[in-house]
């Protein structure tokens, strides 16, 4: 399969302080005040810690569903995706905004590619955030595939334009216990880790999931910030 090589230096994601984080449900902690807007930004009472885009790799398809639970059937542990995109100027929530995600399964395999051709659907799909800027959706834990450590690619729409394209990444540790149970354990000694990949050493610790166990499997959070315009 090609590689995701290319990283790109404009920085749009952003993990916000510990009140927008437990209203969201994700991120990690940063600074906050209760003050808001863009002189509250432009003071230092509300600080924004962006990271970088990261490239959209070679297996996006336009025209994705809308619709919450992206899974099609096919087998993995569920994962619970809270992904809230916020303005990164005001580091208030983005109603409304477009939230488009795809990313390989169990297998390693992406639907609409190789041995996922005959599919164009499976793991992929977009869902709009909600007053609290919040999107979610239902997946599986990603697979492994051959030069890459595991992650979700997401795209950000709002008003009609792409604001932020990036990767979503998970701690190596969560990954090793979930691939030691089906369907991930018949496919042993995954070759590459976050260290090893890329596109992680270019930006990816600032775009790692918040994992959280669940009672069928884990919940996945990260606060986005894009620049609108």
């Amino acid at each position: 399969m090609t590689l995701d090589e290319r990283f790109t230096r404009r920085g749009s994601l952003a993990r916000f302080g510990t009140l927008l984080a437990a209203v969201a449900g994700g991120g990690v902690a940063v600074s906050r005040a209760d003050s808001e807007g863009p002189a509250a930004v432009s003071s230092g009472l509300v600080t924004c810690m962006l990271t970088p885009e990261l490239t959209e790799g070679p297996y996006y398809l336009p025209g994705e569903k809308v619709r919450r639970n992206i899974t099609d059937g096919h087998p993995g542990t569920p994962l619970a995706l809270r992904l809230t995109v916020v303005d990164a100027s005001t580091c208030r929530p983005i109603k409304g905004a477009s939230v488009d995600v795809w990313h390989a399964d169990a297998a390693g395999v992406y639907s609409g590619f190789g041995s996922g051709a005959s599919s164009r659907t499976f793991m992929r799909g977009i869902q709009p955030t909600n007053a609290n800027g919040l999107a979610s959706l239902i997946t599986v834990y990603p697979g492994w595939y051959t030069g890459r450590t595991v992650h979700i690619h997401v795209k950000v729409h709002a008003g009609g334009t792409v604001v932020h394209t990036g990767q979503l990444f998970f701690s190596d540790a969560i990954t090793d216990a979930v691939y030691k149970r089906p369907p991930y354990a018949s496919r042993p000694n995954r070759d590459t880790r976050n260290a090893q990949d890329s596109i992680f050493v270019n930006g990816g610790k600032r775009s790692l999931l918040a994992l959280k166990r669940s009672e069928s499997g884990w919940t996945a959070s990260i606060t986005m910030g894009v620049h609108r315009t």
